[in-house]
């Protein structure tokens, strides 16, 4: 069994679906938190100067949802041929341009342009993905894809508390498939035991 380490900061946000992935296939891991203090003494020592970083038997890589879809393959939480792949990668895919559309807007520094752009990321951004993914949830009957549990289910679960925090909403309040989705995540034995005993963050 090769030696997992992720790096990261101390919050759940992009580093959590790789955690959500190692705990549900019961690798052991170390989870190193680097503190803001911490980060610019480490950053030219990570890939490309970000994290989160997946470290594997010293060898460190980066980029969270090549991470992702590598520890999938780990956990058996994959499509059966290429084609069933596609069909999860789109999902997460699509998540992803989610999340970037709306840290766009959560990010923008200018009070001005943040607040003209809150009106569209609310009225017609966020509405848009939701409803999408929401018939793929419902469709999938609480899945993502292939109408089973696959990564871009963990995906999602361990990101939303990420996007939640963005938006300052509860972005599946109003749609049951896609909280179906996070509660049968959430209740898989393996990552219900990684939430109880991970480090209590905002995000």
């Amino acid at each position: 069994m090769p030696n997992y380490k992720v790096i990261y900061f101390n919050v759940k946000a992009l580093a959590e679906p790789l955690r959500f992935l190692l705990a549900y296939g019961g690798i052991e891991f170390e989870d190193l938190r680097v503190s803001r203090e911490e980060w610019p003494t480490l950053k030219s020592s990570m890939p490309m100067g970000q994290m989160p970083v997946l470290e594997v038997d010293g060898r460190r890589v980066h980029q969270s949802i090549s991470m992702a879809r590598y520890l999938a393959k780990q956990v058996g939480l994959v499509g059966a041929d290429a084609w069933e792949d596609m069909q999860i990668d789109i999902v997460v895919d699509t998540i992803n341009d989610f999340r970037l559309k709306i840290a766009v807007v959560s990010y923008e520094p200018d009070d001005d342009v943040k607040e003209k752009k809150l009106v569209t990321l609310n009225n017609e951004v966020i509405p848009f993905y939701l409803e999408k993914l929401d018939v793929i949830a419902r469709e999938n009957k609480g899945h993502f894809a292939l109408g089973k549990l696959t990564w871009a289910d963990l995906y999602f679960a361990g990101i939303i508390d990420y996007l939640n925090y963005m938006t300052k909403t509860d972005l599946t309040e109003k749609y049951p498939n896609l909280k179906a989705v996070v509660d049968n995540v959430l209740a898989i034995e393996s990552i219900k035991a990684w939430v109880e005993k991970r480090p209590v963050t905002e995000v």
